[in-house]
């Protein structure tokens, strides 16, 4: 009877050997349709007018938060996820309007939030991401983002700047 348990269990592991190593795939690994503008960026929020100058250096006190930028889930090369929770609670997809050039914006008096009921809108939300502009602790060429919003339900009806650099994975 161990006999032929040993000879079953032989054939039993054979067969997965053959079976799990079979490599046939059509797919090819590779990056997203927004793969330059995608990633965790290290920002600071500031308040400017409308000409961008600056009226307030980091007024709610946050220092450096993160945000995320994203592919969507159908990979849209005109669509990406921004995603910042810390600041406003944005989790919203924007428009790439030039990928070459990494411009962005949200569409006006749509939510900042769509999965918050109590969330309001944008009036308007434009930016860009500046590929090796920016420059880490290092001096090293990083990527950097730079974007204006102003939200509806905002008391006091800033113009908010958040700026900063991709993350170069390592800690600074």
């Amino acid at each position: 009877m161990k006999k032929y348990i040993s000879m079953f269990m032989v054939a039993l592991a054979a067969t997965f050997t053959f079976v799990s190593c079979d490599p046939e795939t059509d797919e090819k690994a590779g990056g997203t349709a927004v793969e330059k503008m995608a990633g965790l960026w290290e920002v600071t929020v500031d308040v400017v007018d409308e000409q961008g100058n600056v009226l307030g250096k980091d007024p709610l006190g946050l220092g450096t938060i993160n945000i995320n930028t994203y592919n969507t889930a159908a990979n849209d090369a005109d669509k990406m996820w921004l995603d910042d929770d810390t600041f406003y609670g944005v989790k919203m997809k924007v428009n790439v309007t030039d990928y070459n050039n990494g411009k962005f914006e949200g569409t006006p008096n749509t939510s900042y939030n769509p999965s918050d009921a109590q969330a309001g809108n944008i009036e308007f939300l434009k930016g860009q991401v500046l590929y090796g502009q920016g420059k880490n602790l290092h001096g090293m060429p990083v990527d950097s983002i730079c974007y204006t919003v102003k939200f509806d339900d905002d008391q006091n009806a800033c113009i908010y700047r958040i700026s900063g650099t991709r993350h170069s994975g390592f800690t600074e």
